[in-house]
């Protein structure tokens, strides 16, 4: 979307160049246009022929994945976060483009895309079991947004995905799945040998996110106030650390330690600076055994690893340590309030709808002590 503004006789053209990767904020791009109006509207115009992307190839058809690929991709990358730019074009190349990539825009019909999905949903992904359907459904998506694309470039004269059998695919929500205390005490006591445990402690103990923890710097944490500063989030794409800005306004946060946690981290950093580590203020708070920031995915298959050494305990993925961190708080009577906010939580409504299959017994108990306090007074 580009736009004219005239200032002091001069024009112009304010053009929307996408949103910062790091910020998050929109950027737009000033360009002057000279004096005169009509060279202004003629540059406005050229600006946006360039956002609707790379024209392709010309002297044959044009086939799905040459245009998502050559087309579709680079102008996404303009408008969205490094992260997603990376997700979109594996999607393409392992997923879509294997399968149609070579059928061109004008023969594409509603049968072929309903074919990739049942496809991926059956045999798709690394073990051949077949992928989520929130996974199928990001397809869809990329596979509409794409042939909307094409057909405002008049490649094609309807988008056929609107077609597409893919809606009834979408993953429906279920209850989070949390450890007892007991649990979370077992397996905290049964990774503590590991290198990597403080990270894992210091999960269980706030309800961080994956990415959250792995962004840490040591100027995050201030240990005279024993407190934890949640300002960014650290994704890898490519094998290279990309810091993306915090999940919501509200994910940006101050966490409260305990005396544990902080002796944890400052044995943490002691460790460090006896291997020779980075530790500085300005440093990764957890680096690997060669100084280099820890792979937020890493710290999943970390902890994978250790549940498979402990096969009487429940099997849990590691965003559940999220979970466990607020169960537990919730059913030890802290208020739901409170939770919100050290989770982070856009608001308390969304953390009492995710945990409100923990609230009946606390009712009963107020139902109960009210019942009580009407008594005494009655009497």
């Amino acid at each position: 979307m580009a736009y004219i503004i005239e200032r002091k006789d001069r024009f112009y053209v304010v053009a929307y160049d996408g949103l910062d990767p790091l910020t998050g904020k929109e950027r737009r791009r000033w360009h002057p246009a000279g004096g005169d109006r009509h060279e202004a509207e003629a540059m406005a115009a050229r600006i946006e022929r360039d956002a609707a992307g790379t024209a392709p190839r010309r002297g044959g058809p044009v086939h799905l994945g040459e245009f998502l690929t050559d087309t579709w991709l680079p102008t996404k990358r303009r408008h969205v976060r490094a992260s997603t730019s990376y997700r979109y074009s594996w999607m393409v190349d392992n997923y879509i483009n294997p399968s149609i990539g070579h059928v061109p825009l004008r023969r594409l019909r509603a049968d072929h895309l309903d074919g990739l999905y049942d496809q991926l949903a059956t045999t798709g992904g690394r073990h051949r079991t077949g992928l989520a359907p929130k996974t199928v459904h990001e397809v869809h998506v990329i596979v509409r947004s794409g042939l909307d694309l094409a057909r405002r470039r008049q490649l094609v004269d309807s988008n056929v995905a609107h077609a597409a059998n893919a809606r009834h695919k979408r993953q429906t929500r279920t209850v989070p799945r949390s450890w007892t205390a007991a649990e979370l005490a077992s397996f905290l006591a049964s990774a503590g040998h590991h290198r990597l445990y403080p990270a894992l402690h210091l999960t269980a103990c706030t309800g961080m996110r994956r990415g959250e923890v792995a962004g840490l710097r040591w100027s995050d944490l201030d240990r005279a106030n024993q407190r934890l500063s949640i300002s960014r989030t650290l994704q890898s794409i490519a094998g290279q650390p990309v810091e993306v800005p915090v999940k919501t306004r509200t994910s940006r946060r101050c966490i409260d330690l305990d005396d544990a946690t902080i002796d944890v981290l400052a044995r943490w950093r002691r460790r460090l600076a006896r291997e020779g580590l980075p530790h500085g203020a300005d440093d990764w708070m957890f680096v690997n055994t060669g100084g280099r920031f820890v792979n937020p995915e890493s710290l999943s298959q970390l902890f994978d690893r250790l549940q498979r050494a402990m096969p009487d305990l429940a099997r849990i993925r590691f965003h559940d340590l999220r979970h466990t961190h607020a169960s537990l708080l919730i059913m030890d009577g802290v208020p739901v309030k409170v939770v919100s906010e050290r989770l982070g939580h856009a608001n308390v409504a969304f953390t009492i709808h995710t945990y409100q299959h923990l609230l009946p017994g606390m009712s009963a108990a107020a139902a109960q002590q009210f019942a009580a306090l009407l008594a005494a007074h009655a009497r």
